[in-house]
């Protein structure tokens, strides 16, 4: 397991009963995790105190009770910086677990004595565009939402590196890296977050496990001659981290004839347990003569 430990302004305080308690900088938070099925005592006084909370409804769903909670707020990671929010469906729009992706890619990056462009796909609010930036590295960001690129741009403004060779795409991910294929353009990394299920900016519909494989083998004709890596996360329940690498062994070393693949677990550690809450899973693909 891969597990996100270096955070100053994060922490998981502790997770029982269906919930995780949370601490956000300075603002404690309380938010469902199907994961935590187990129903070990709520000790930590902040369970009754936290900043926010959002409740599952009877009938799905569910809403924000704020608190005290601001419209949002900053938190920092090493020397990166990001804007968090409470946001429908109980997201604060940025997943904690990552940082150890960051970290990783970041360090690629910054060994890989070239430069390095990263095309980075479902992007969301680009907590890893804004890493690879810092790294060094020039990127394409492309997600379909138009307000989840704008909070990116945000992102990059306050973790300083606005100013960086970086593209801002809004558009439907398939068909963007089609006519990416079409134009001739390459990338040395990518990296992909795809959802278990969303829709493109023109109804498109993308269900992960009918697309996952033929998006994946798409995107194997953006990589340059000799690429660098490709980083796969999934939070769809049921998908196990060997099926992320039978998949990238199966498409990217098999293209390339040669590469290490390595499938993990992401994790969180839980302050009050001491032990290590499961966030989805990740497959680091990394091209080796």
């Amino acid at each position: 397991m891969w597990i996100s430990d270096q955070w100053q302004d994060f922490e998981l305080i502790d997770c029982s009963g269906g919930e995780k308690l949370e601490r956000w900088g300075s603002y404690t938070v309380v938010r469902p995790d199907p994961q935590a099925i187990w129903q070990t005592p709520r000790n930590r006084s902040e369970w009754n105190r936290q900043g926010g909370h959002y409740k599952r409804s009877s009938t799905g769903g569910g809403k924000w009770d704020r608190g005290n909670l601001p419209s949002d707020w900053t938190i920092g990671y090493r020397d990166l910086t990001f804007q968090v929010k409470p946001m429908n469906f109980k997201h604060m729009g940025l997943f904690p677990e990552q940082a150890t992706n960051w970290d990783w890619a970041m360090e690629q990056i910054r060994n890989a004595g070239r430069e390095i462009s990263v095309l980075n796909l479902f992007a969301y609010t680009g907590a890893a565009t804004v890493a690879c930036l810092k790294a060094g590295a020039s990127v394409c960001h492309v997600d379909a939402a138009k307000g989840m690129v704008a909070w990116a741009k945000q992102n990059a403004q306050v973790s300083g590196v606005i100013d960086r060779p970086v593209r801002w795409i809004v558009d439907d991910c398939a068909k963007f890296v089609e006519r990416e294929i079409r134009r001739g353009h390459h990338y040395d990394a990518i990296i992909m977050d795809p959802p278990s299920y969303g829709r493109g900016p023109g109804g498109e519909v993308w269900k992960l496990e009918n697309d996952l494989w033929d998006f994946v083998c798409l995107t194997a004709n953006v990589l340059s001659d000799d690429p660098l890596f490709v980083l796969i996360n999934t939070y769809t329940t049921g998908l196990s981290p060997s099926v992320l690498t039978y998949m990238s062994e199966s498409i990217f070393t098999k293209r390339f004839g040669s590469g290490v693949s390595d499938s993990q677990e992401l994790g969180l550690p839980v302050t009050e347990s001491g032990l290590v809450l499961p966030c989805g899973c990740s497959c680091r693909w990394q091209h080796r003569d």
